[in-house]
């Protein structure tokens, strides 16, 4: 017989193991995250180590606890804390969680079972308290205090999440346990976990936590037992925004970083720059000032080569110049050890083109971080046919030390990201100079959950940096590029994008963007060098389209990086949209997105655009021999 619903939660954690006669005591190390804190919290007492994390993450896999959490956390911490904890989904570890009473006492690791089971008995000898946290509520605040501190966490949930339902779902069963009780809100919390189980969301999340752990994961490479080198010491040539963003992910995981420059002023200028970033952790409280010292202490600046000898890798950090590469990794071949590793932060050129005035082609790898590198989760690995597996092994444990999420592509203009994602702002030109408002379209995109729509973000990456690799594209892919001049055009009146204050939006000096009303004008300009009509279809285009004509052809540019072998499969796609671009995490990414729309629809809008349109909407051949079998 089907043991009913809740039978876990209600008649073996509540009825069975808090309401014993026999005291239980919890002994935590290590993670107790989800339902490893729930069954924690039914114990009558809970002793951690200091390194010990508790936490309650099912948020994160679009799901709500489900073992009596969203119960006991308010009643051991309080409301607030436990919202807190819940809605963000991050832990805490034993110290604090003394503080806030989730745990009863902190001790080291050798002495945890021995305390716990000391306390078992110090609470069978009434000298320590016996409690059933289902029924405390000394930490609950009065119901008319309690619904306002609920209300607010609903107000501002809606604001941060509004495309999410599950985050107000763990708000209502909370609720519950506070106005009707704890025992009938176990009942609707098992109830909300099978239902929330179901939902698209929970499975895109669930399918984005394991894809997330699978990207390290590469046939023929990772499996063929090689052990990763020991990386101590690396080298970093270039000092800009790239060069010192990566020098400062370094330097917080503890390399020893070298830190090249070509004269005095621009050497100065890229430790300003890793300075500032430490220094802005230190103001965050997130580093003390002593650490500061000391991580600032492992990085030496330097003109030359000289202290090049005993370095384990160099990243290559300077413009994208393809002669000035060229020189650089011939340099590098005669200065480093044989087993250094020679990677390049290249985003766009050839590493075949970079490495050809060297007999190295087997140490060269593409180490691609995304802007700013100390921040940006996703790390590129870019291998070319002559690449090593020990350089690519070596290269994802230094992505794993400085906590990125690695994931390992073929050598192709633009790589995954930059490539699948070319389209993404030439379909936003395309529908602008058709008559949709450039406003509208960046609104339609956020809504659906981007960080930015298109042209928010052209602006913030710059014109000059936009139209390079532009430029890139529309020598590589011809046949499938939308050539609009529209951002030559503001570029040659001086208006780059934030930096200028002045791009598709007007900025304050604090950043804000406004809509610019002159932006008409050279619109006007673009459309006439184009030869197109603003077309009323597209004036009044729906959401639904609008989000559709973006990302269709993204997907379409996916599909190729993916039957071209460039990805090592589809799954790593959708973390190279979610950590690199910024595509919402509660829609599966990229691939799984499409996948839940179908290729045949897919296809056939891509079809019925390009007939109309021409080659920009073209399915590739892959799509289309997905969509005539019907197959994901």
């Amino acid at each position: 017989q089907q043991p009913k619903s809740g039978y876990i939660s209600v008649e073996v954690l509540t009825d069975t193991i808090e309401a014993a006669r026999k005291p239980s005591v919890a002994a935590i190390d290590g993670l107790a995250l989800g339902g490893g804190l729930e069954v924690a919290m039914v114990c009558h007492a809970r002793i951690s180590t200091p390194t010990a994390q508790l936490g309650l993450p099912e948020l994160q896999l679009g799901l709500i606890p489900g073992f009596g959490g969203t119960q006991r956390l308010p009643r051991l911490v309080g409301l607030a804390k436990s919202l807190e904890m819940m809605l963000t989904s991050k832990p805490v570890k034993g110290e604090e969680a003394l503080g806030l009473g989730l745990v009863d006492a902190v001790v080291s690791s050798h002495e945890l079972v021995n305390a716990a089971r000391q306390w078992a008995l110090d609470i069978l000898a009434r000298r320590k308290p016996w409690v059933a946290t289902l029924y405390k509520t000394d930490k609950i605040e009065p119901l008319g205090e309690a619904r306002q501190i609920l209300n607010f966490a609903r107000a501002q949930t809606r604001k941060r999440a509004p495309n999410l339902k599950h985050p107000l779902v763990c708000i209502d069963v909370i609720e519950e346990g506070i106005v009707n009780g704890p025992k009938p809100a176990l009942y609707k919390e098992v109830e909300a976990f099978q239902g929330l189980l179901k939902s698209d969301t929970s499975k895109s999340l669930i399918h984005i936590f394991f894809a997330q752990r699978g990207t390290s994961k590469v046939p023929g490479i990772t499996d063929r037992g090689l052990v990763p080198r020991k990386v101590k010491k690396v080298a970093i040539l270039g000092g800009g925004l790239m060069g010192s963003g990566i020098a400062t992910a370094l330097l917080l995981s503890n390399y020893t970083v070298i830190l090249k420059e070509v004269n005095e002023k621009f050497l100065e200028a890229g430790i300003g720059r890793v300075k500032a970033n430490l220094g802005s952790r230190v103001k965050k409280g997130q580093m003390t000032r002593e650490k500061f010292e000391k991580t600032m202490s492992l990085l030496r600046g330097v003109l030359d080569f000289e202290s090049f000898r005993d370095v384990d890798m160099v990243i290559e950090a300077v413009i994208e110049n393809v002669s000035l590469k060229q020189q650089i990794f011939a340099d590098l071949e005669k200065y480093c050890p044989p087993h250094c590793i020679l990677a390049s932060n290249t985003s766009t050129i050839d590493l075949n083109l970079i490495g050809k005035r060297t007999k190295s082609q087997d140490r060269i790898i593409g180490a691609h971080f995304f802007s700013p590198a100390h921040i940006m989760p996703l790390l590129e690995i870019v291998r070319t046919e002559h690449t090593s597996p020990q350089i690519i092994v070596d290269l994802l444990d230094v992505g794993k030390k400085i906590k990125k999420t690695p994931i390992i592509v073929g050598n192709c203009t633009g790589f995954a990201v930059n490539r699948m994602f070319f389209p993404y702002t030439q379909a936003g030109l395309f529908l602008v100079e058709r008559g949709t408002d450039v406003y509208r379209i960046d609104r339609a995109i956020t809504k659906f959950g981007m960080p930015m729509g298109p042209f928010r973000l052209a602006d913030l990456v710059g014109f000059g940096v936009a139209i390079a690799t532009g430029s890139q594209f529309i020598e590589n892919f011809p046949e499938r590029t939308y050539k609009s001049m529209l951002i030559p055009i503001m570029q040659e009146d001086k208006r780059t994008g934030e930096s200028t204050r002045k791009g598709f939006y007007l900025y304050d000096n604090k950043r804000k963007a406004s809509p610019d009303p002159e932006l008409k004008m050279y619109i006007e300009k673009a459309r006439s060098i184009s030869g197109v009509a603003v077309d009323p279809k597209f004036v009044k285009l729906s959401e639904k389209d609008i989000v559709e004509m973006i990302f269709f052809p993204v997907v379409n540019e996916a599909c190729r990086v993916f039957a071209e072998g460039i990805a090592v499969k589809a799954s790593d796609i959708d973390i190279a949209a979610v950590m690199g671009m910024g595509f919402p995490p509660y829609r599966g990414g990229l691939m799984f997105w499409a996948d839940s729309l179908g290729s045949k629809y897919i296809y056939s809008r891509l079809e019925e655009w390009s007939n109309l349109y021409g080659g920009f909407f073209k399915p590739c051949a892959f799509l289309a021999e997905r969509a005539a079998k019907g197959a994901p």
